[in-house]
């Protein structure tokens, strides 16, 4: 069996092997299990609490909460899981005091964190000789074309910041509606793309899909920025609808194939009118070269605001598109823009297709038809349960659907339920669940890349892995087991031993407001007297309940196994063996 990677023989014999043996034997099952999904599917939603719209907008302040309804631990840590990055003790008590309702409410209004560190639109105004970065120092590259700023925001959110809710919503906005600093470079740009998904978390899908039209990084990303009328780019096209909006196949509204077969959802055709219908649009104005801008009458690239049209380039004859919406003769290029998103949003796709996305994304890789269905129906309506506008699209009432339904509140899931966490959410919530801190610069080039999680650069449009990749060895589709391997199970482990035994990391002087990356496990010192219960509240704060029997003796004899000494050394000992071996159980990483 091959050994954890550790930075010295000395921090390895800190810890007798037969630990880390078992550790691995622990965490590999996951490999061969699946992240499953739901089969359960309880027939009807749980009841509403409270009624009148919760919200609306933008995330305004609701205007009435439910009541609280007090839940339990098991039920709280779930919810946590889904709807955070991480549990954290004080966060569990959160929930179980207010019950999933009202806290997902509270949290829908709750002020916004937002993505701010990282250079500016100057990247993109430079007109003198040379290079922009000439003089600039040896981390101009990083800070102003980089996505390595918004990745420093996102962890110091994702571990810190109250609005966990939004910060999750929109991390699986971006994972439907992709771009990637592979392609596009301007830290600004990024910045702004995902200001905007952080912005329109609660709002409206149709929001979501004009923002993501008119972004000029999406622009440079899928070519539709400067597309002539002459030869239009199909690029931006053919992925809004496949990827960000309806899929390949017609679906029922239950997410399954009409006629349980794929029937085309376009053709060929279809997606030459949508791309001759998005022509004529230039970068914001505020852009500048050396050399001028090109082609004549555009707008050089900038990424300071919202795409503009640019009439000379916009095909203006009459188009067939999707829903029965078409386009007259001599439209303009906003006109389009609205009966592109209009086609999209009354097609009979769209509600499976992104509310299925939503569940996977925070609840389970599988759901039931009945649960895609309830979903769909509080996009199609924009009402679930007191949450939402009641317009098309209401991603609060979606959102609300996705967290409250049945299958996502059960505490006895069936087989097929759950989702392996991702490596973003298992790198923020180790931290989370252990009081730690960062300053996000550990999760870009190290473990993100180690992990195959590097946030921000996905390695194509199609994301960091597929919706339906599927599990080998089952049934199931497991979207993250696209990027989990034998390797990256062990890398896990490393992972979390990086953060207890080798110490995290120091902070570096190159980075803006550096804490590093440290857990603090003082909290736990208290209880290391009583190994039983020291393994069992991390495992409910790990994941809502104890270890197995078999696993869970196993754990304590290891933490016993470090006996009491003159200098009380063996009390953080033990706390360092219970969470390392906790937080490397396949209860953790596989999420039911």
């Amino acid at each position: 069996m091959k050994r954890v990677n550790t930075p010295s023989d000395a921090a390895w014999h800190r810890y007798p092997r037969p630990l880390t043996a078992l550790c691995f034997a622990l965490l590999l099952a996951a490999c061969g299990g699946g992240g499953g999904g739901s089969n359960n599917g309880g027939s009807s939603p749980p009841p509403a609490s409270g009624g009148g719209d919760i919200g609306g907008g933008t995330g305004g302040p609701a205007s009435e909460v439910p009541q609280a309804q007090p839940t339990t631990a098991r039920d709280a840590v779930r919810l946590a899981d889904q709807a955070s990055f991480g549990p954290t003790e004080a966060l569990i008590a959160d929930i179980r005091a207010k019950g999933a309702a009202r806290w997902v409410a509270l949290q829908m209004s709750a002020p916004k964190s937002r993505y701010t560190s990282g250079g500016g639109g100057e990247v993109h105004q430079y007109t003198g000789s040379g290079n922009f970065c000439d003089g600039r120092g040896d981390t101009c590259w990083r800070d102003w074309s980089s996505s390595i700023p918004l990745v420093w925001d996102f962890y110091r959110n994702a571990v810190g910041k109250p609005d966990q809710l939004r910060q999750r919503v929109a991390f699986a906005l971006q994972q439907i509606v992709v771009v990637s600093n592979l392609e596009v470079e301007a830290t600004y740009g990024l910045r702004n793309y995902h200001n905007a998904l952080l912005d329109e978390a609660f709002g409206n899908y149709r929001n979501v899909l004009k923002k993501v039209a008119l972004s000029p990084v999406m622009g440079d990303y899928l070519n539709n920025a400067n597309n002539d009328k002459a030869a239009p780019n199909e690029n931006f096209a053919r992925e809004l609808l496949q990827l960000f909006s309806i899929g390949t196949c017609e679906l029922n509204t239950d997410g399954t194939l009409k006629g349980g077969a794929c029937a085309p959802t376009y053709d060929n055709e279809r997606v030459r009118a949508y791309a001759y219908a998005l022509t004529g649009w230039t970068y914001p104005a505020g852009g500048a070269t050396r050399w001028g801008c090109w082609p004549q009458g555009t707008n050089c690239r900038y990424y300071g605001g919202d795409m503009v049209p640019v009439a000379q380039y916009h095909d203006t004859q009459a188009r067939q598109l999707l829903s029965g919406v078409s386009l007259p003769a001599g439209h303009a290029a906003p006109q389009a823009l609205e009966a592109v998103l209009d086609s999209l949003m009354q097609h009979p796709n769209m509600a499976p297709f992104i509310g299925r996305q939503l569940i996977q994304h925070l609840v389970t890789s599988n759901p039931s038809p009945a649960y895609v269905q309830r979903v769909a129906s509080a996009f199609t309506s924009g009402r679930h349960q007191g949450f939402g506008t009641g317009q098309r699209g209401d991603l609060k009432a979606t959102v609300a659907a996705v967290l409250l339904d049945a299958e996502a509140r059960t505490e006895t899931p069936g087989n097929n339920a759950g989702r392996l966490r991702e490596p973003a959410q298992v790198m923020a919530g180790v931290l989370r669940a252990l009081s730690g801190r960062t300053d996000g610069d550990a999760f870009s080039w190290w473990w993100g890349d180690t992990l195959r999680q590097h946030v921000f650069r996905p390695p194509s449009v199609f994301n960091f892995y597929p919706p339906d990749y599927p599990v080998p060895g089952t049934g199931l589709v497991g979207p993250a087991f696209g990027i989990h391997n034998a390797n990256g199970a062990l890398q896990r482990i490393n992972y979390v031993n990086y953060l207890v035994n080798w110490g995290g990391s120091a902070p570096s002087a190159s980075v803006p407001n550096a804490v590093g990356t440290r857990v603090d496990l003082a909290g736990f010192d208290a209880d290391a007297t009583d190994p039983a219960k020291l393994v069992d509240r991390l495992s409910l704060l790990a994941f809502g309940q104890p270890l197995p029997a078999n696993a869970r003796t196993q754990v304590i004899a290891a933490v016993t196994a470090f006996a009491p000494n003159s200098d009380n050394s063996y009390l953080r000992n033990r706390v360092k063996t219970a969470v390392y071996l906790v937080f490397s159980a396949p209860q953790y990483h596989v999420i039911r």
